[in-house]
């Protein structure tokens, strides 16, 4: 691809991934004009004449033509959302910008545009960075205040963006606790889309991203516009109607009331947005995301090692925790291969419940005495690492931590407090609460080879004032950033895990100071299914924590098969969540299976692509590879009793067609066959030798694959060869 250089003093920006491209319109005297964003340009193709020239106006409209740019304004001639809502006291309500200067950071690659407004003395800063492979757009803003009054701002803008007018769904995800990402499908219309957030993190039933699909998109075709806001708080996205038959699509943070107040001098910087164009729907949307998150991610030693098999001691234990039965479970975790022991709730001083103790970070005398360096110890001398569980955000009334700082807690005067789970919010924007907090985990860190924080949150946010009365919702999202970062800092070679009731805090901005996200805590493999395919729309699947839980599940009372179990947590990074000591000899034979295959397969699962599809009778799939590479790591699931009497075979777009592939069948030998219904082709996938495929077969016709019974699920290796 031509890289060329663009000429700063033309009348367009222009940037190009490699399947797309922006146009923004350079008018003097003004914000940029939108003019495209969308499938790739040739180098050089620019609109003709600028926007005003080919549209003329229209009846009972304002003499000046008002299209779309990067940062519309309120009061001066646009009459849609604006990017921007503003004050002085009542005063100076009303934005326009008066110039705009270019910078570029890196040519045709990266810029920043500087937009001021001489009259109401505000400035902007607008970043935009197009990625060259991952076709990822990441774009930011600072609002200024250039007067000599305070500016109260009441919502800004992350970033505006156009779509296309043929743009007829948006497919977005809401949820609750044990129930996350479920897909939601909505028309595009003139009526306005909105979804706001208002719990004070990311939160389980408002994720804060979309993706907005043309007529026909789907799984593997058609074109596809996805934007997601990094930020772990409040937030607000927005899809209007243009009339001009364009759509404009606004994500930023929802401010609460006060919390934009700038003084002379201030600045308000927006999360960023990240957000993406693709032609080969979803999926290729889903690669685009993966891509972007992949390159963010700040792995210890700078580069991401194999993902641990990771056991966590919540639904072996709860609160019960003893050094005698842990230590036991933690032999029995290494002995069917485990590779990462996490000591969940229960731990610290007077932990016995959900009632008592948050904020009294260090060990319980009672359970444990001589403090967690025998039990730590026993574990790493099992060859694991030991991971510990901590919830610093929050403390409980019930807890010599409040009984000394009831202060520490966010409050309103006048207002009683709210709890949930028993539990308040720790102001950490104040110093000495993030001090304290500090000391406390880092005194555990110094002392002992820990390698893991599973760092829970399990609230949202009420009577969310700071010490001076003012909101602090933002102020708390801030400092638990901050907070990550200096234990990072300090503690270099430790991950950490966002935990927040499971999926609450799942977002680009917290991930660039952790390393894995708790998904669910629901752990039912038939509903995880569906979670983990909607994480996947946006997350890559190594830093998906997907556990093998109990039959049956705590949450739902539903069992299923160690295989079905096992075939779900698999594709993430698997952990186990049961007391490995109770399984019978043949479930914990199968379990140690299905683990060996997992470390055999995870290089693989774990770059690379990412394609969900579904096949005909209710059947869903899920590969992992490089449609150009050597393997296809196909899974199968099939979820209710099949309604044919034949399966129909799965279609797999992603080959080669001018392929070659070998199809085996991948299951433990320690693993019960998930179907008895078999046929002389299936039982050659089956055996070690597979059976050889043309690609453009797979492609075209399908895979034939059993009928299996509800709750059971395949794995298949693709291998590319050449025929003899």
């Amino acid at each position: 691809m031509d890289d060329q250089v663009p000429d700063t003093s033309a009348n367009y920006l222009v940037m190009h991934g490699r399947h797309s491209s922006l146009v923004l319109e350079m008018p003097a005297g003004e914000a940029p004009v939108w003019r495209y964003w969308g499938p790739r340009l040739p180098d050089g193709a620019v609109p003709a004449a600028p926007l005003r020239d080919g549209r003329p106006l229209p009846s009972f409209m304002l003499d000046a033509d008002q299209p779309l740019t990067v940062m519309p304004t309120f009061g001066v001639g646009w009459f849609g959302q604006s990017a921007v809502l503003a004050h002085r006291a009542g005063h100076a309500f009303a934005q326009a910008w008066t110039s705009c200067v270019l910078e570029w950071l890196e040519p045709g690659r990266e810029a920043v545009l500087r937009l001021a407004d001489a009259v109401a003395q505000v400035g902007a800063e607008i970043r935009l960075r197009l990625d060259a492979d991952s076709d990822v757009l990441v774009a930011s803003t600072v609002l200024a205040n250039l007067g000599d009054t305070p500016l109260d701002v009441q919502w800004l803008a992350a970033f505006t963006l156009p779509l296309p007018g043929e743009c007829d769904q948006v497919r977005s995800y809401a949820g609750q606790h044990l129930h996350e990402f479920m897909l939601q499908t909505d028309p595009l219309s003139r009526s306005l889309w909105r979804r706001e957030n208002r719990r004070g993190r990311t939160s389980h039933d408002c994720f804060p991203g979309a993706v907005a699909c043309t007529p026909g998109a789907g799984e593997d075709s058609g074109a596809v516009y996805g934007a997601h806001l990094a930020w772990s708080g409040n937030h607000q996205q927005t899809i209007e109607w243009l009339h001009d038959g364009q759509y404009q699509w606004q994500l930023g943070e929802w401010l609460a009331p006060g919390e934009g107040l700038l003084a002379p001098g201030g600045r308000l910087q927006t999360p960023e947005l990240v957000a993406s164009f693709s032609a080969a729907g979803w999926n290729g949307l889903a690669a685009n995301f993966h891509a972007e998150l992949r390159a963010r991610l700040q792995w210890p030693q700078g580069r991401m090692r194999p993902r641990p098999v990771h056991l966590n001691t919540w639904e072996g234990f709860y609160f019960d925790i003893h050094p005698g039965p842990v230590s036991e479970l933690a032999s029995a975790a290494a002995s069917v291969g485990i590779e990462r022991f996490v000591l969940d709730d229960g731990w610290f001083h007077g932990r016995h419940h959900d009632r008592a103790a948050l904020g009294d970070w260090w060990p319980d005398e009672g359970k444990f005495p001589d403090g967690l360096g025998e039990l730590i110890a026993h574990v790493t001398g099992l060859g694991m690492e030991f991971g510990l569980w901590f919830e610093p955000e929050m403390i409980n009334p019930d807890s010599e931590l409040y009984r000394v700082h009831p202060e520490w807690a966010l409050q309103l005067a006048g207002r009683p407090l709210l709890t949930a789970r028993n539990q308040l919010v720790l102001d950490i924007a104040r110093p000495e609460v993030a001090e304290y907090l500090f000391g406390k985990i880092s005194a555990l860190l110094s002392a002992h080879p820990i390698r893991y924080i599973k760092w829970d949150h399990n609230r949202d946010l009420t009577t969310a004032g700071l010490a001076d009365g003012r909101p602090g919702y933002r102020a708390q999202v801030l400092a638990v950033y901050a907070l990550m970062e200096r234990l990072r800092a300090a503690y270099p070679d430790v991950e950490i895990e966002s935990c927040s009731g499971g999926g609450g805090r799942i977002d680009f901005a917290v991930l660039r100071h952790t390393h894995r996200v708790w998904t669910s805590d629901c752990i039912d493999a038939l509903s995880r299914i569906d979670i983990q395919r909607g994480f996947l729309q946006f997350f890559p699947p190594e830093i998906m924590g997907a556990h093998v839980g109990t039959a049956p599940a705590h949450t739902t009372g539903r069992s299923q098969s160690m295989a079905f179990r096992a075939a779900v947590a698999l594709p993430g990074h698997l952990g186990v969540e049961l007391d490995v000591r109770t399984l019978d000899p043949q479930d914990k034979a199968e379990l140690a299976g299905w683990i060996a295959l997992y470390k055999e397969l995870r290089p693989q699962l774990h770059a690379g692509r990412v394609w969900t599809g579904q096949g005909g009778d209710g059947l869903l799939w899920q590969a992992h590879g490089d449609s150009g590479g050597d393997a296809i790591l196909l899974f199968v699931y099939r979820r209710e009793p099949s309604t044919h009497r034949y399966t129909p075979p799965l279609r797999l777009p992603m080959l080669d067609a001018g392929a070659h592939y070998r199809v085996t069948e991948l299951r433990p030998e320690s693993a019960v066959p998930a179907t008895g219904h078999q046929a002389p082709l299936l039982d050659a996938i089956g055996s070690a030798e597979g059976m050889s495929f043309s690609g453009a077969w797979l492609v075209h016709a399908g895979l034939p694959v059993p009928r299996g019974k509800a709750q059971t699920a395949g794995i298949y290796r693709l291998d590319r060869h050449r025929l003899a």
